[in-house]
């Protein structure tokens, strides 16, 4: 007995065209998966607004990495030079600040006539100025801390913001570098004031008033110069400097009448223990 044939099925014509438009489709799409734009193959244009679209959504990673790609691909144009600028905001906002910091330091030895240079001395103020703040502090407002923590990076963002208004008085910036400076300025004045403070609380007079001094004559606009005069007459009066305690008491009550050693000989008083042990008192 012969083997039977198996019975032979026929697509219509119709049904093979569309299984062919459709290997096609499907074969179409996986070239143009392996063709599509990265930020290694990106137009100029197209790869900036990448970069500028992951900014503005606060994707700091990707959008320094796409920064980064875009200035090395096209080392020179107006391009490259708000790229420069742009990943040093990037960076800082993506808590990284010696490499913010980097970034826009060679900007500013790179391009010191750009149009745009008075916002990366900005800009440089604000990365030192965030430098000295620790996570809580970032949502917690605490001068007190920020005054008792070491002060490199806040006298280096006064120098900053300094130089913004000497150079750029008329900048965009620089009524907020001011009003920055003044913030330094008193945590700077506080800081001195913490540690004379300390001195007076351990009888070493002469470093007291040495502390105390050194705020009348430098941060003679600071709130805290008032409290410096009171530690300096506290200081001569232990010194047996009368004359000088006298004078300094004088010029404590003419210019700060309501200063609470005027009528309180024993201020400032040292923090309690239990004082000291409350978080974020601001006591250590």
């Amino acid at each position: 007995m012969g083997l039977s044939k198996l019975p032979m099925f026929k697509l219509p014509a119709l049904k093979v065209l569309a299984v062919l438009a459709l290997v096609v489709s499907m074969s179409a799409c996986s070239m143009f998966r392996s063709k599509q734009a990265t930020i290694d193959n990106m137009p100029l244009e197209a790869l900036y607004n990448n970069a500028h679209a992951s900014l503005q959504n606060a994707d700091y990673s990707a959008a320094s990495k796409a920064y980064q790609r875009l200035i090395a691909r096209f080392p020179s144009g107006e391009y490259n030079e708000q790229a420069q600028l742009d990943l040093a905001y990037s960076q800082y906002k993506d808590n990284q600040p010696d490499d913010a910091l980097s970034t826009v330091n060679r900007f500013i030895k790179t391009y010191p006539t750009h149009k745009h240079v008075d916002y990366a001395y900005y800009l440089r103020g604000l990365i030192n100025f965030d430098r000295t703040s620790g996570v809580i502090e970032r949502y917690i407002s605490r001068q007190g801390s920020q005054a008792r923590r070491d002060q490199g990076y806040n006298l280096q963002a006064f120098d900053d913001f300094s130089e913004l208004s000497r150079r750029f008085p008329d900048s965009a910036y620089t009524a907020d570098a001011r009003q920055r400076m003044i913030y330094l300025r008193n945590v700077l004045a506080q800081y001195e004031i913490n540690v004379a403070e300390f001195y007076l609380r351990n009888k070493a007079y002469i470093a007291a008033a040495d502390r105390s001094q050194y705020v009348v004559e430098h941060y003679q606009e600071a709130p805290q110069a008032g409290d410096a005069l009171a530690i300096l007459t506290r200081s001569y009066l232990a010194l047996d400097q009368k004359t000088l305690a006298d004078q300094t008491r004088q010029v404590l009550a003419l210019n700060y009448p309501n200063h609470p050693y005027l009528t309180d000989a024993k201020w400032p008083h040292a923090p309690s223990t239990l004082r000291k042990m409350v978080p974020f008192s601001g006591h250590h």
